[in-house]
């Protein structure tokens, strides 16, 4: 059964990572741009550029973005050692916490998240980062109460 968990923590543990890593640095070839945290230049990604527009509030673009893409990469590295896989799971779920709930916010991001910054322009992702929000949520749920605990020594 140990085995069993191990098995589920990594499966899970890495699809975090992959996810965050996809969010930060993009590593597969032509990154979607407007949504890359660490490569977008000022005033382009989409999330957080549509957020301080919003709110009014400058420093979400680029300063809360940059800081919010090395908490996540942070997460993927105490994500990826498996003596503090619980540690990330708990980090990323308060990561993913905030994500979700600045889209449960309209005044402030929504769940439909615009394709462009161009004015005039009505089309949205459809809820997509939303929904992948919610996700990533869950499985962090489920990975702080998969991974297994340290082993107790029978020999004590």
């Amino acid at each position: 059964m140990r085995g069993l968990r191990l098995l589920a923590s990594w499966v899970l543990a890495l699809f975090l990572i992959f996810m965050f890593l996809q969010a930060t640095v993009h590593p597969l070839p032509n990154p979607p741009e407007g949504f890359v945290k660490l490569f977008d230049r000022p005033g382009e990604n989409i999330v957080f550029q549509t957020m301080a527009i919003n709110t009014g509030m400058s420093w979400l673009e680029p300063t809360g973005r940059v800081v919010v893409a090395i908490l996540e990469l942070i997460a993927c590295l105490f994500l990826f050692i498996p003596q503090t896989r619980r540690f990330g799971a708990v980090m990323s779920f308060f990561i993913l916490a905030g994500a979700l709930g600045v889209h449960l916010m309209p005044d402030v991001l929504g769940r439909e998240v615009p394709l462009s910054l161009t004015p005039g322009e009505t089309e949205t992702d459809g809820g997509q980062l939303f929904a992948l929000s919610i996700g990533m949520l869950a499985i962090s749920m489920l990975l702080i109460f998969v991974h297994p605990g340290r082993r107790k020594n029978p020999f004590r």
